[in-house]
């Protein structure tokens, strides 16, 4: 029987969480999250359980609010890296979820990068 595109993505999502659990230390957790409509991405510290940063395309002041394609991805991406430097973090683990490494997820990736996030 096929699998549906949602048991896939739990699969590819579990997959992904297992190995950055596996290798997971001091450095903090970078996930994303992709909608059809926004995407936003969190920075993790998964020892004491708080979020350290956070951007997301529906914020106003990154001018793209209601929007969800590469630019938007992009903006987001440096925004985190921003929020990720005012806080002292410089590296990190990229938790994709279950979503592939290609296009929006990418671009943000790329942007991060760019940014001065290592990962």
């Amino acid at each position: 029987m096929a699998n549906s595109k949602r048991t896939l993505f739990l699969k590819r999502r579990l997959r992904v969480r297992n190995k950055l659990k596996r290798e997971a230390g001091v450095k903090p957790r970078l996930s994303v999250h992709r909608s059809n409509k926004n995407i936003s991405v969190q920075l993790i510290d998964d020892v004491q359980g708080v979020t350290l940063a956070a951007a997301s395309s529906l914020e106003k002041d990154l001018g793209v609010v209601g929007t969800n394609n590469v630019e938007a991805a992009a903006k987001v991406g440096t925004a985190i890296a921003e929020r990720a430097k005012a806080k002292g973090v410089e590296e990190c683990y990229f938790d994709r979820g279950g979503f592939l490494f290609h296009g929006k997820v990418k671009a943000l990736a790329d942007a991060a990068r760019e940014g001065g996030l290592k990962f």
